[in-house]
């Protein structure tokens, strides 16, 4: 959250704070000594909340216009995409691969492991990763990351890397965002594939790079913009150690990549502790 503004000590703020949240500003209102304190979550809608507190004060309606939401939301969603390119394309590019599988089926998901998969004897086989990488096969070291076996394993990892990677790039860079993305994807393929596992894939070591550089961030250097509900890191913590154990195989959840999610949650941590060290640094 970010301070805007004061407004008077005793005015009644709810018909701007209804306004605020039918133009989807996120925001909040605190009682201080000199008044009340005005807070927005997106810096970037500063402009539409103090035009909109503009007209409160000069008791204008607020209401919105019946024909432009559309047209608005629709400019303000191409500009989020605009902004955001490598969090969109690795959305794009997952949701794209999950539906050629559909087609292709296993041509497409072998051409997509860590190794190449076929089958000698009437038994699964599979060459290894320097002999896969020496000969020029060196997108697969990545390429799993873009690979889903069900719905809600496609839904839940990009979920993740809409929220996080939006606060990436918004906040940094999108070079950032794809540094984060080529070595967290590699870190977890190799830190799964080092387990003697080749069939696997998902974003989650991706997403788990994200949830704790942003976590760190947050942390670290509090008025850096990024946020993470410290509930939602118990529970994706806490879902980490679970699948780690055998009640989780028992009740459907086994299979699960456990050291791609500890490789990228390592990439996180170590790249979240040099760029908020870095911004520390600079203050």
């Amino acid at each position: 959250m970010h301070p805007v503004m004061l407004l008077p000590d005793h005015a009644d703020t709810s018909q701007l704070r209804q306004a605020l949240w039918r133009h989807r500003i996120g925001h909040r209102i605190t009682d201080e000594a000199d008044g009340q304190l005005l807070w927005i979550a997106d810096p970037r809608q500063q402009d539409e909340l103090t035009a909109l507190v503009e007209r409160w004060r000069r008791g204008d309606p607020l209401e919105i216009q019946q024909k432009q939401p559309r047209r608005r939301h629709m400019n303000t969603s191409l500009s989020t995409l605009i902004h955001v390119p490598v969090t969109a394309l690795m959305i794009v590019i997952s949701l794209l691969v999950f539906a050629l599988i559909a087609i292709f089926g296993d041509q497409l998901i072998v051409a997509l492991t860590i190794v190449p998969i076929g089958i000698s004897g009437g038994e699964l086989a599979f060459g290894t990763l320097s002999q896969t990488l020496s000969s020029g096969q060196v997108w697969r070291l990545l390429s799993p990351a873009f690979l889903h076996f069900g719905w809600m394993h496609l839904i839940f990892n990009l979920m993740w890397v809409w929220y996080f990677g939006r606060q990436i790039e918004g906040r940094q860079s999108s070079l950032t965002m794809l540094m984060l993305l080529v070595v967290a994807g590699i870190g977890a393929n190799i830190a799964q594939y080092l387990t003697g596992t080749v069939l696997f894939g998902g974003m989650s070591g991706v997403v788990y790079a994200l949830l704790a550089h942003v976590w760190l961030m947050s942390r670290r250097v509090p008025g850096s913009g990024f946020f993470v509900p410290q509930m939602l890191v118990v529970f994706m913590l806490g879902w980490m150690v679970f699948t780690m154990t055998d009640m989780a195989g028992s009740v459907g959840f086994g299979n699960v990549a456990n050291e791609a999610h500890l490789g990228g949650l390592l990439v996180g941590l170590i790249t979240g502790w040099y760029y908020s060290s870095r911004r520390l640094k600079n203050r």
